[in-house]
């Protein structure tokens, strides 16, 4: 049997000296299966090929583990996405056991009422403060919270602890603080000279009231989320600017901010569909008013659904909503994220 030191020194002799010796594969059939076989000059290996795992093993493992979500989905989330679609073809209130087919009647009503452009304003509005507020401020507070400061832990509990509570509390506390008689903020502004805002009788009042209270409640997600992305930023590559002669400022602008891209997409994403979906702060302040002032397109579901018991234009509005989330998303997806650098 020639050793390895034989066909190294072989390779040197005769007249392709300094070439590499050609590698033949043969393949042996057997009854154990197929058998490839490498062979140089004296040297034999053989393996044989892994199998492959069966089709019906692999949608086992996927029904296993999937399955229960996949079926939650359907039952919780798909079956009443086109119950709601069948049910805004139909003029039914609810409790009512006759159902008026109408086909797109729902839709016509609620593109020619007049009250309409007002209801998507206020949305608009609102979506836009509390989404980019909310960016901002939560920005600003995770810049800050990652700093080394005396007393860091606890000012970061105290800015996400909101976050957790329930809407309808933090709805009627805040009818406390800004009581015009007896609240915090009228308190606050009679020391200075100024008169409180007429906070529950003036439409435009109670949506900014409403505004403050949403970002205060929910800011302290988008710090938490942000302030998560910060600590992964290499440090060596600020260290780097700051040698280069960057400024602070400069470096946030352009290595940091970039590298947030992807935590930016993806809270502009879920602060969006939580802001157009708001309920529980309204139902708990205003309940829509005053004169339908701070009346969402969420919250008109709830009017015209449970409170009017027009389950069918009910319906209708909500697919459109959810018409309209779709859209958005997309949107994002296929323009935002082109921006975004991972």
């Amino acid at each position: 049997m020639p050793t390895i030191e034989d066909l190294h020194s072989g390779l040197g002799r005769g007249p392709h000296r300094g070439t590499a010796s050609v590698v033949a594969v043969t393949t042996k059939a057997s009854s154990a299966g197929i058998v490839n076989t490498v062979s140089t000059p004296g040297v034999r290996r053989a393996f044989t090929p892994r199998k492959k795992k069966k089709p019906w093993k692999s949608w086992l493992l996927f029904l296993l583990f999937a399955g229960p979500n996949v079926a939650l989905l359907i039952v919780f989330t798909y079956k009443p996405l086109l119950q709601s679609l069948y049910y805004s073809t139909l003029q039914w209130n609810l409790g009512s056991a006759a159902a008026i087919p109408v086909g797109l009647g729902n839709y016509v009503s609620w593109f020619t009422d007049p009250g309409t452009s007002r209801v998507v304003t206020v949305t608009l509005i609102f979506t836009v403060a509390t989404v980019g507020g909310g960016m901002v401020i939560g920005l600003l507070f995770a810049v800050l919270l990652n700093r080394k400061l005396h007393g860091r832990g606890a000012a970061r509990t105290i800015v996400v602890a909101p976050y957790v509570l329930s809407g309808v509390a933090v709805g009627l506390l805040w009818l406390f603080v800004f009581d015009p008689n007896f609240g915090i903020t009228a308190a606050l502004l009679d020391a200075i000279g100024v008169a409180s805002p007429p906070w529950y009788n003036d439409p435009h009042w109670a949506l900014v009231m409403v505004i403050i209270v949403y970002l205060w409640k929910n800011v302290g997600y988008v710090a938490l989320i942000y302030l998560a992305a910060l600590q992964s930023v290499p440090r060596d590559l600020l260290e780097a600017a700051s040698l280069d002669g960057a400024s602070p400022m400069r470096a946030f602008r352009n290595i940091v901010l970039p590298l947030l891209g992807p935590t930016t997409f993806f809270l502009s994403i879920t602060t969006l569909l939580s802001s157009l979906q708001s309920f529980d702060i309204i139902q708990a302040m205003t309940k829509g008013g005053p004169l339908e002032g701070t009346t969402t397109m969420m919250y008109q579901i709830y009017q015209e659904g449970f409170q009017a018991g027009r389950a069918g234009y009910s319906s209708a509005v909500a697919t459109i909503l959810f018409a309209v989330l779709l859209v958005v998303t997309l949107i994002q997806m296929k323009y935002v994220e082109k921006r975004v650098h991972y």
